[in-house]
């Protein structure tokens, strides 16, 4: 792997003019640049284990499924099901993300046999009991944030980009967000969530990234620590699966309780 020296002074070429463009083109030209590196993977489908840790530490893991169909011109579409414990298994969420109005979101629980829809209003909330929010489960799209670039900084010996983005749609639970750009993947490494009273609640820490399909690189750990009940949540991914094929038939809501 390049040295962290030789990889900040040639990823610095890769934002034109930054030193003439403002902090908030710069931060634009990043989230754009991390957007377009994403772009044409087609759809995937992953294998997800989540543990979630209360304050004291205890332990509860469930097993997951998560599809993913790209669209063009528009955020994509994901649903996640899940396979264990008893008490979900069945549970799962239809996602569709768009760039400049609200995303459409319904959760299917097996337990009341329907579909209930996602208010926008209440997408700050937990999902089920983690410590991920229904809007952090929705694609990154560029739109969806304002940005401004902050500053050059060392990683745990990566080089990264650390950017502010500020959500510009509605109902967020967020006032701001801090993203550590990884330089040469153009993939977070670390991402701080400031509160509605602009006070951090949480920070997400990527890991285990590998290149699929020769291009694209996806993180095999997530793990959400909220600094103000103490508790976390950790996603662990495997078994990563690229063009499977889906169509948007495979993400339509009768989807929620066809998918098994």
């Amino acid at each position: 792997m390049p040295k962290l020296s030789t990889i900040i002074l040639l990823s610095s070429l890769l934002v034109p003019d930054a030193q003439a463009a403002t902090p908030e083109e710069q931060g634009l030209a990043i989230a754009r640049e991390m957007d377009r590196r994403d772009t044409g993977f087609q759809d995937l489908r992953a294998d997800l284990t989540m543990t979630l840790r209360n304050r004291q530490g205890d332990e509860t893991s469930r097993h997951l499924r998560i599809r993913s169909l790209e669209v063009t011109g528009n955020g994509d579409k994901s649903l996640i099901l899940f396979d264990s414990p008893a008490d979900v298994k069945g549970t799962a969420l239809l996602s569709y993300t768009h760039a400049t109005r609200p995303d459409d979101q319904w959760l299917y629980l097996p337990a009341l046999k329907r579909v209930k829809r996602i208010a926008s209003a209440n997408k700050s909330g937990p999902f089920v009991g983690s410590e991920f929010a229904y809007e952090d489960l929705t694609s990154q799209e560029v739109d969806k944030y304002r940005y401004k670039y902050l500053r050059d900084e060392g990683l745990d010996g990566r080089a990264t980009m650390v950017i502010e983005r500020y959500p510009a749609y509605e109902h967020s639970g967020y006032t701001r967000q801090v993203v550590w750009v990884d330089r040469e993947m153009y993939q977070p490494l670390k991402l701080e969530f400031y509160d509605r009273k602009d006070s951090l609640l949480k920070t997400l820490i990527f890991g285990d990234y590998r290149q699929y399909l020769g291009h694209y690189w996806r993180a095999g750990r997530m793990s959400m620590e909220n600094h103000q009940n103490g508790k976390s949540t950790e996603l662990r991914w495997s078994d990563y699966r690229f063009r499977n094929g889906y169509t948007n038939r495979d993400f339509d809501q009768s989807s929620l309780q066809r998918a098994r």
